[in-house]
């Protein structure tokens, strides 16, 4: 990873009804986290959730935080439930926290999902700051408040909105991700000029090298614009009613095939690289996005290297997991389609034939 930039950190503003805060952006900036915390008038006592995987490699940089002992949940998406949460309970419990403490999530999208839900339920609500270490978490789910776990019917069928009181994102601690770890998060980023900015979108499919050396002149502006994207669909729609629904572009295919693999076969991102590539063809066969589009979405996702196989998978049991999915209201699904690289729809009649068929067409087999 190259140098971070000496520039001073860029801020952006999430403004909902529920509560304002910033996104603090710069390479090196966890070294400034107490003062960050203390800036924005964080509680003094202050709880560490973290992954084991996490504090092993970057616990150092976060120790002077506090002098509470960090609580650890295990590495995965199968561990996003609520014994996991239980643990994190257990933990504050013992430690006697009270309505004057808050929680800190330092982790991936799974840490701070988790840690998130566990401090908007604990004492019936603790302020919690994001401190996210992967892509994924730092392009996406650290900003916006969504918190939750899975249940093994569906993924994030159990949560809350819990907006954190600050996120800070830290570009250097990407330095330590696996490629298929970055990789992940850079579907969030194509998630991301789908919905809203084809240049986001070109830029992406002409900087892969840089973005995979982890060039901080490039990754910089690259997260920044994903962040300001989130920040203003989350500003015009805290809870989800409307606008917000195009954030889960490649999500509702995604989650279900999580879901029927137990949360064990794919990364977040990987599943929704698939429920891009899904949503696409759907919106293709329906004549609303080109064929230009969708093949030119395809490729990108092929250059950026392999993702797990789905020939084994049934379509129809993915359907079925459809279903389950939060986002169907009154027995029907809202899904939503791209109709031009930059610019989506939120379709409410998708059928499952339809459905089924799409699936098919990215390599899931019939039953």
């Amino acid at each position: 990873m190259t140098p971070a930039a000496t520039s001073q950190p860029s801020r952006i503003s999430v403004r909902t009804p529920s509560a304002e805060y910033a996104v603090t952006i710069g390479g090196g900036i966890s070294a400034r986290l107490v003062g960050i915390l203390d800036d924005v008038r964080f509680p003094a006592r202050r709880f560490i959730v973290s992954s084991t995987t996490v504090w092993r490699l970057h616990g150092d940089r976060f120790q002077s935080l506090t002098a509470e002992e960090p609580i650890l949940i295990p590495d995965g998406e199968r561990f996003k439930t609520l014994s996991t949460v239980a643990r994190i309970y257990d933990a504050l419990v013992r430690a006697q926290a009270d309505r004057g403490a808050g929680v800190v999530a330092i982790g991936g999208g799974v840490v701070g999902d988790v840690a998130g839900f566990a401090a908007a339920t604990f004492l019936r609500g603790l302020p919690v700051a994001q401190v996210p270490t992967t892509l994924l978490a730092q392009v996406d789910s650290a900003i916006g408040g969504k918190t939750g776990v899975n249940h093994p019917a569906g993924k994030n069928l159990i949560g809350a909105f819990h907006q954190p009181a600050a996120v800070i994102v830290d570009p250097e601690v990407l330095g330590t991700l696996p490629r298929r770890e970055f990789r992940a998060g850079l579907y969030e980023v194509v998630k991301c000029g789908v919905i809203a900015s084809r240049l986001l979108f070109e830029r992406v499919a002409s900087g892969l090298p840089a973005l995979f050396a982890r060039d901080t002149a490039v990754l910089l502006p690259t997260i920044a614009e994903c962040c300001q994207i989130k920040a203003t669909v989350v500003g015009e729609d805290e809870r989800e009613s409307g606008r917000r629904r195009i954030l889960n572009f490649g999500h509702t295919a995604g989650h279900a095939l999580e879901a029927v693999t137990k949360y064990r076969r794919f990364r977040h991102g990987e599943a929704v690289g698939y429920g891009m590539l899904v949503a696409a063809e759907l919106a293709c066969v329906r004549g609303s996005l080109s064929a230009a589009d969708r093949d030119g979405l395809r490729a990108l996702i092929v250059a950026m290297g392999p993702l797990p196989p789905v020939a084994d998978l049934d379509a129809t049991e993915v359907v079925e997991a459809v279903a389950r999915d939060k986002k169907v209201i009154d027995g029907k699904l809202h899904y939503v389609l791209p109709v031009a690289i930059g610019e989506t729809v939120i379709a409410d009649d998708v059928t499952g034939a339809e459905l089924e068929q799409a699936l098919r067409a990215v390599g899931l087999r019939a039953r």
